[in-house]
């Protein structure tokens, strides 16, 4: 099954260019007040800080771009974010027999999946990718194929 979110990247981009415009405006209307017109007082700090917490929660949500592939014998999982310098992309590919368990953790706006894969040297390696920009519908459709796999893991063991 193949799932991505790629098609969103534009609508990405305007939020995010909505939402810089946003923190310029508002640094722009709070010097104007602070120096032009001072009506407000020291509540014109909130044109700043409203924008600055919004920016926050949209980039701590986590990478906006998920990309998962699980045709043939392996695992394919890609996450990027759309400002490149911003954080760096992740992109795992294992084979499907090694994936043993993976949960996925909702916290108010943040989804995130937790992959437990076999490794030679450790045993067991958690992988971590950000699925807060996915559609509950995607989030079930990925739910569904990575149970599956976990399946039909299982039933080859015993």
């Amino acid at each position: 099954m193949r799932l991505n979110n790629r098609n969103k990247a534009p609508v990405y981009n305007f939020v995010n260019t909505i939402l810089l415009m946003t923190l310029l405006a508002g640094i722009t209307a709070f010097l104007l007040e602070e120096y032009r017109f001072n009506v407000l007082g020291s509540e014109s700090i909130l044109f700043i800080i409203i924008p600055v917490v919004i920016l926050g929660v949209y980039y701590l949500t986590g990478r906006q771009i998920f990309e998962y592939d699980s045709d043939g014998e392996a695992i394919h999982f890609k996450n990027r974010n759309i400002i490149p310098f911003l954080s760096r992309p992740l992109n795992d590919e294992f084979p499907k027999y090694k994936l043993i368990k993976y949960e996925v953790v909702s916290i108010v706006f943040i989804k995130r999946l937790y992959v437990t894969i076999s490794s030679k040297n450790s045993g067991s390696t958690m992988l971590k990718y950000e699925i807060s920009f996915l559609t509950r519908k995607e989030v079930n459709d990925l739910k569904l194929s990575l149970n599956k796999v976990v399946k039909a893991n299982n039933e080859k063991k015993y």
